[in-house]
């Protein structure tokens, strides 16, 4: 049987699936986020992989105490991520934490051929959500979360 394809799909598809070419290596690594403010560590947990929070650029409060998330729990070396391979090559899928307040969001992940990596927060759908540009991180960070 022979499954065709109309233009339409094709591109939807190729949109959904921002870089599949580039997944070979994946997600797992350091990973600053697209707004420059932390570092986030992806590594296997179990059969997911996880994401947490291993660098800030504001480590400390004006006060020179540490973020918390909404449970008081420190936001340095908080999970904030949990994904496991989605329905297509070189694609992740689960949910991501907001460390501030706590929200939780469906989220999918790729690769682009530039070894980027889109993480795209959503509700509901895909199409009702925002990707952000993830950049691998090669800077150094302190054991107490500092970003050099």
């Amino acid at each position: 049987m022979r499954v065709r394809l109309s233009r339409l799909a094709v591109a939807a598809l190729l949109w959904a699936l921002p870089g599949v070419a580039g997944a070979a290596t994946g997600p797992v690594g350091a990973w600053l986020t697209e707004n420059h403010d932390g570092v986030i560590a992806i590594a296997p947990c179990g059969a997911e992989l996880c994401g947490r929070i291993v660098g800030m650029s504001k480590p400390l409060r004006p006060d020179g105490s540490r973020p918390v998330d909404k449970q008081g729990r420190p936001q340095c070396g908080l999970t904030i991520l949990h994904v496991a391979a989605g329905d297509a090559p070189g694609l992740w899928q689960g949910e991501i934490t907001d460390p501030i307040d706590g929200s939780v969001w469906r989220c999918r992940l790729s690769m682009d051929g530039e070894g980027r990596l889109h993480l795209r927060g959503y509700v509901l759908l895909p199409l009702l959500g925002q990707t952000q540009l993830w950049t691998s991180y090669t800077g150094h960070v302190t054991q107490d979360c500092r970003m050099e």
